[in-house]
């Protein structure tokens, strides 16, 4: 009796575990074909091909992301009120993916309240996407990159949680935003991009780069040059270089 007990228990957890990565990876999977659908027809409307045009109620352009929040509140509300399993899991997943594909294709709209698609500041939408596909394939793998485990005792996991977010803030107010998010789940990455020099537009840069009466330390002026140095605005890398290979080139 008791070894049919935890016979059954086993296969209940391997079940668990088994439809854990499915759902992850039907979300995944959902969320990249949607944001590759979604670039396509973009694309063919800003060249003026094809049968798509913008969404326009009235004199109001109803952007994407629109349906991709809607998409997200209704997947979100059914999973929690009714946890199914099985297929319908998955299609929820699935669901959940597509909208958070066309919310975060505008993700620079939200940042800037602004319609910026096709300028330089929508690159941050692309950025925003492909980060989160990172995370995603990273969830849907199971990986540990901190290196914590059931053995490791829970002040021990603080201090080492608290210590990676620590470099990977620092990273973002640097201005590092796709190193420091990737850095939440990689803790080398975190800290490099941390311990190096801020970009010139970023939070930190403001904060700690000023020149001229009330600098905050009297080297401050000569960071400022080596951030203007090491990030010229004309700057292009390859992964500028990808992003627009992925997302389309910004308007000039």
């Amino acid at each position: 009796m008791h070894d049919h007990g935890l016979i059954s228990a086993t296969a209940e957890l391997a079940h668990e575990a088994e439809e854990g990565p499915h759902g992850v990876g039907w979300m995944l999977v959902a969320f990249v074909f949607t944001f590759a659908v979604t670039r396509l027809i973009t694309r063919l409307i800003r060249a003026g091909k094809g049968p798509f045009r913008n969404m326009v109620v009235g004199r109001v352009h109803v952007h994407h992301q629109v349906y991709g929040i809607f998409l997200m509140l209704i997947a979100g509300a059914l999973e929690f009120a009714y946890e199914p399993g099985g297929a319908l899991r998955q299609v929820l997943a699935g669901l959940f993916g597509m909208g958070a594909a066309l919310t975060l294709d505008e993700f620079a709209l939200l940042v800037h309240l602004d319609d910026v698609y096709w300028s330089h500041d929508g690159r941050k939408s692309v950025d925003a996407v492909l980060i989160t596909a990172a995370m995603g394939l990273l969830l849907f793998v199971g990986a540990n990159p901190l290196g914590l485990g059931d053995g490791d005792s829970k002040p021990v996991a603080a201090v080492v949680v608290a210590t990676n977010l620590a470099f990977a803030l620092c990273a973002l107010a640097k201005g590092k935003v796709a190193t420091g998010l990737i850095g939440v789940f990689v803790p080398l990455v975190a800290m490099v991009s941390a311990l190096r020099i801020a970009k010139p537009e970023s939070p930190w840069a403001r904060w700690r780069y000023k020149e001229g009466p009330g600098r905050t330390s009297p080297h401050a002026d000569t960071k400022l040059a080596r951030s203007l140095r090491r990030f010229p605005p004309e700057r292009r890398t390859p992964w500028d270089h990808f992003k627009d290979l992925v997302g389309g080139a910004p308007s000039r």
